[in-house]
Order: C-alpha cells, then structure tokens, then sequence
C-alpha cells in the first residue's frame, strides 16, 4: 500500500474521518459552530480542529473526555497559527508594497503580528465568546486575559490551515487584516527603534532594559519594564509580554526626551 504523503496536511489541509468530523464527541458538544463561522469566515468541516483552538489548557481540568481529545489543549495549533500567520502577512505585504525596503517590511510585518493587533482582532470578531477556560481558572477570577484571546486567535488560524489548507488560511488572514493593511500609508516604526535611533542621533549610548518586577497573578502576569538613556531618567512600562512592556517604556522615555 502506497504510504501517506508527508507534504499533503501542509497543502491541502489534513482530513479526519467522515465519522470524526461529523459526531458530536466531547470536544465539540459545546462549540457554536455557527456563529464562530460568522465571525472568522471560515466554516471548518473538521468540528474537532475548531473545538482544539478553542480549548485552553485549564479547561482540561477535571475533563477526561476533553483532555483525550486535545491533551495540550490549543497550544500545538497556537504553535502552528503563529508560522502560518507570518508568511501569509508577508506574502500580502509583498504583494501590496512592491516598493518598499526589506526594513519597511519588516516593520509592517511586526505591527500586524504583534499581540495587541492580534487581541484586537480577536475582540472584533467576537472569539472571547467562543474561548473555553477551566474551572480552576475561573474560581481564581481569571478574566479571558490578552495572552489568551491572541493566543486562541494563532491557534484558530492554525486550524484553519489544517482544516482547509494554505489558501483558506491566506483568505481568512486577508480579510481580518485588511482595514489594518489599508491604514498603515507608511511603515510603522517601534518605539524600541524610534529610542534607538532617537539615542543613536544625540551620540549617546544604546538604550539598557531590565525587568524590574511582576504583578498579577502568576498564571496571568504584567511585566513591569525600566529603560535608561543616560542623562534622562529612566521610564517603566507595563505590558502582558516582555516586549509589550519594553515597548511602553520605549515610548514613555521617547515621548520625555522629545520634549525636553
């Protein structure tokens, strides 16, 4: 017997049975698959893919049945979403920018993959009603935290990818994108870089981060961040990533020094 095409789940999506596909297992008895089609675009033949992108770790909790069908809850599909997402947003904004310097690119390319960008998508499309949170995560009075609602948005693109293939993804990318892509007329430039390059211009010396503490909780922590310039006092940014963090005190101490 002809043995199984590696290539073909990266090309044309990655089929399960007829059976699997179709039933109402405990994976799927509480996904509204209507309404998430409506939102995201994309309406799966594969219920059990969009059940695992929904899936966050807590919610295996106390579920056998839930944690046989996705033991790692959306984490692998998250993984998968986040490569799919990149080269499907720089394939677009090759195609858009024909002009443009690797750099420009680069930049743009970081705005739109960037966590807040992803949150506000996921806001926008209604993916917080969809998210299952376990029961652990709930007594502690966890919200659907940023993390989350980006996280769930990579691993629904990752699903997609599975469920239909590059094309399919591409298309769902394109147009959950496609406002953004329009407003950005010029690369947008970090404010990491903007620091940077604002240093790099008055001879002064690179600017120094450091994490200087944690708050929240430890399944859902802010990062608190110090950037120092010499000669200016140094500004602390908060963020529900490292870089978030780093980037809010980049612009905190931009927004200073510009003004002094």
């Amino acid at each position: 017997m002809a043995g199984r095409n590696p290539f073909r789940s990266l090309l044309h999506g990655d089929p399960l049975s007829a059976a699997a596909s179709s039933s109402l297992s405990p994976g799927t008895a509480d996904v509204d698959l209507v309404a998430l089609a409506n939102g995201v675009g994309h309406r799966f033949t594969q219920p059990l893919l969009a059940a695992e992108a929904l899936t966050h770790r807590s919610a295996l909790d106390r579920q056998p049945g839930l944690k046989a069908a996705f033991p790692q809850g959306n984490e692998r599909l998250e993984f998968l979403g986040d490569r799919v997402l990149s080269l499907a947003m720089a394939d677009l904004l090759l195609r858009r920018f024909p002009l443009e310097r690797e750099g420009e690119l680069a930049r743009r390319l970081n705005a739109m993959v960037q966590a807040e960008t992803l949150v506000e998508i996921a806001e926008t499309i209604g993916l917080r009603l969809h998210i299952r949170l376990g029961d652990s995560e709930r007594a502690r009075g966890a919200a659907i935290t940023p993390t989350i609602l980006s996280d769930a948005l990579e691993a629904m693109i990752g699903a997609i990818f599975l469920d239909a293939g590059f094309a399919a993804a591409a298309t769902v990318i394109e147009r959950l994108w496609n406002d953004r892509l329009h407003a950005q007329h010029t690369a947008p430039r970090d404010a990491k870089t903007g620091l940077q390059e604002w240093a790099q211009a008055r001879r002064l010396p690179l600017p120094a981060y450091r994490e200087v503490g944690r708050e929240g909780p430890a399944h859902a922590p802010v990062f608190v961040v110090e950037v120092e310039v010499r000669g200016y006092p140094a500004s602390r940014g908060h963020g529900t990533t490292k870089r978030e963090a780093e980037r809010a005190a980049a612009t905190g101490l931009l927004e200073r020094g510009t003004r002094a």
